[in-house]
This record gives C-alpha cells, structure tokens and sequence, in this order.
C-alpha cells in the first residue's frame, strides 16, 4: 500500500470516528432509539493504517488533524482546498510523492484532473 492512499484511508478513518464520538450526534441518535458505540474493527484498522506511514508523515498527520480537524486536502487548479491558498509552480503532483501545503501544513492530495 502507498503512502499516499494509507494516509487517505486513515483520514477517512479518522473521520468516521470523529462522528462516532461527537456527542451531539450520540444523543441524536439515542433519541431515535438507536444504540451507539464505536466499532473496535475500525479502531484496529486505523492502528494498522498507521502502521504503514513512515514516523515523520504521522507526525505532520497528527499536527494537522488537531489543528484543522483534517490533515489531508485536495490539491485543485493549483489551490489547497484545505486553506484556499494557491500552491506555488514549485509544487507539483510528483505521482506519488507527499507533499505539505506551505500555508496549513496539511498533506496535499493531488486530485485527478476534471474534465473540461
């Protein structure tokens, strides 16, 4: 497994248990009558994510996520959709290299190219 789609896996992750966890979702649902844990499959299955994103790429992860609640964006039109800010030439989509937006420090995802 890539880097890249490790960490992209792990974000989404990452955001199911966030929504698992916020306590207005949970008190929402209990009101409908609905039970509500956190699955430890998915739990397990960030661990092993985790697992296959070298240290220093965790920590700019976790940097990101606390600070932004997300700590991957999509890269469009040369622009970070995580802060809106545009990329310089010097960044470019290097297959599947990581990058950091300069800006918000978040893990860039190049995004396959729109149809005109």
């Amino acid at each position: 497994m890539s880097p890249i789609h490790a960490l992209l896996q792990l974000h989404d992750l990452d955001q199911l248990l966030h929504e698992a966890r916020d306590q207005a979702t949970i008190a929402c649902l209990r009101r409908l009558g609905l039970a509500v844990r956190i699955p430890r499959p998915v739990e397990a299955a960030r661990r092993d994510l985790m697992r296959h994103v070298d240290a220093r790429w965790m920590h700019h992860y976790e940097r990101a996520r606390h600070r932004y609640g997300g700590a991957v964006a999509a890269v469009r039109g040369r622009v970070c959709q995580g802060c809106h800010m545009a990329l310089p030439r010097s960044a470019s989509p290097a297959g599947e290299a990581l990058t950091l937006c300069e800006s918000c420090g978040r893990i860039l995802y190049w995004a396959v190219r729109e149809p005109a």
